[in-house]
């Protein structure tokens, strides 16, 4: 800013400042003033008021409301309950798949699902495609079942327990839960009728689509591996 502006601009707020001071209290005027007298230096330096007001805002200190409480490691643990491909945390327990049939019926699974996974006017459950074919980005038509698309079962149970059943999710024990994953194993003949289902049975059980997935492993980037 040249000196000629800043003399002009200097003049046109000292006009002001008795004109201020006759409209308000001997405080406002004293306020009035001083910050008129403010600014004024301000523009002697070259410095923008309105940046310097901005650069005082941001550094103020932010408010603290002293909302909630820190959760504890109970709490969280009750909330960290997913289950990758591999079946890390898994819980203990287990069940069969007739009791897992039990299970179908007494939470319902039967009226989204139908009486065998098949029927059902919601998602389907059991449904294989005939050998090694996956023509789904092909034919839109084709319904994706756990039987010709979920990848492995360990997240099947993962996305039971937390999901199901559709009107009162999370109220099934972890041996309700092993049960019916059998049950759903079972729809899709991957399970025979007398199987004991554990994490261990989770976790070896072979899903026909398990080599359709390609697991994302970016540490950044869009490159995949």
């Amino acid at each position: 800013m040249s000196r000629a502006r800043v003399v002009s601009r200097l003049l046109a707020l000292a006009a002001l400042v008795p004109m201020l001071a006759a409209c308000g209290s001997d405080e406002g005027s004293r306020t009035t003033e001083s910050g008129a007298t403010a600014m004024a230096v301000t523009i002697a330096s070259g410095d923008d008021p309105q940046a310097s007001q901005a650069s005082g805002r941001a550094g103020a200190a932010q408010p603290v409301y002293g909302f909630g409480t820190p959760a504890s490691e109970s709490q969280i643990a009750a909330w960290d309950i997913d289950i990758g491909p591999d079946g890390a945390g898994l819980p203990p327990g287990q069940g069969t798949v007739a009791e897992g049939l039990e299970v179908w019926v007494r939470h319902r699974c039967i009226l989204c699902h139908g009486p065998t996974g098949r029927e059902g006017p919601n998602d389907l459950i059991a449904g294989r495609i005939p050998g090694d074919e996956f023509p789904f980005a092909n034919d839109r038509t084709l319904r994706s079942t756990v039987g010709n698309y979920w990848p492995y079962a360990t997240t099947l149970f993962d996305y039971t327990r937390r999901a199901m059943p559709f009107d009162l999710p999370g109220t099934m024990t972890d041996e309700e839960v092993y049960a019916v994953v059998g049950a759903m194993l079972y729809f899709n003949d991957l399970l025979p009728a007398d199987a004991v289902v554990d994490s261990a049975t989770v976790v070896d059980t072979h899903m026909p689509a398990r080599n359709r997935f390609v697991p994302d492993n970016r540490t950044g980037g869009p490159e995949i591996r």
